[in-house]
């Protein structure tokens, strides 16, 4: 029997994963929770085989990877997020994750992404982009996002699809005064004094789509 955690801010979406990942009858979730810090506690209460985690969630779903496998590197987490640009899945993958299905893939995938972990083996839907940056990002510009930390790649993401710094502190359970450093380290080292160049970048780089929320 695989048994995954469910971390997703959204009742109903857990609730129709839980049926999905059931339905064959060799994967039992142990637990859903709907923000990173649960999620976190609940992996150290239950100890499950696979995480599955959404990115977008209250605590931060970045976070949430690196915290369980600087805990234990043999950690499974799979990501199934809205979100399929080349450089989120990357940054997924390096802080941790061992696959990436995006939400707009067949349904069955999930279920072959838990059994794919469970075994040992890494998983990428083969919906997501080959290439682990657009071929229009300048390498510069690609190092640079890569220089980000892991909690301030969320500030950044956040601040990029238009949530304000005080929702960022909500959002990722920091401190105004901790997320304004963060935003300040982002601008020096992505060399952007605006907010409008952060989201150019971001939108060439397929951090964010147009249509995100707050960008509409």
């Amino acid at each position: 029997m695989v048994r995954v955690l469910l971390a997703d801010d959204h009742p109903v979406v857990r609730a129709g994963y839980q049926r999905l990942l059931e339905q064959g009858g060799d994967i039992r979730v142990v637990a859903d929770v709907g923000d990173g810090p649960g999620a976190y506690a609940a992996c150290i209460e239950h100890e499950p085989d696979v995480v599955v985690a959404d990115l977008s969630m209250p605590g931060g779903g970045m976070d949430l990877i690196q915290r369980l496998c600087q805990r234990h590197d043999g950690a499974r987490v799979l990501v199934f997020s809205m979100h399929d640009s080349a450089m989120l899945v990357r940054r997924a993958l390096e802080a941790g994750a061992r696959g990436y299905i995006p939400k707009s893939s067949p349904p069955q995938r999930l279920v072959e992404g838990v059994r794919a972990l469970h075994a040992g083996r890494r998983y990428l839907a083969p919906e997501l982009p080959q290439e682990l940056l657009r071929p229009q990002a300048s390498e510069d510009e690609a190092e640079r996002l890569a220089s980000l930390s892991t909690r301030e790649f969320e500030v950044f993401r956040l601040l990029a699809q238009g949530h304000s710094a005080a929702d960022c502190a909500l959002q990722l359970k920091l401190s105004a005064k901790t997320v304004s450093n963060h935003q300040t380290a982002i601008k020096d080292k992505l060399g952007v004094a605006t907010t409008a160049a952060l989201v150019h970048l971001a939108l060439r780089h397929g951090v964010i789509a147009a249509a995100d929320p707050g960008l509409s």
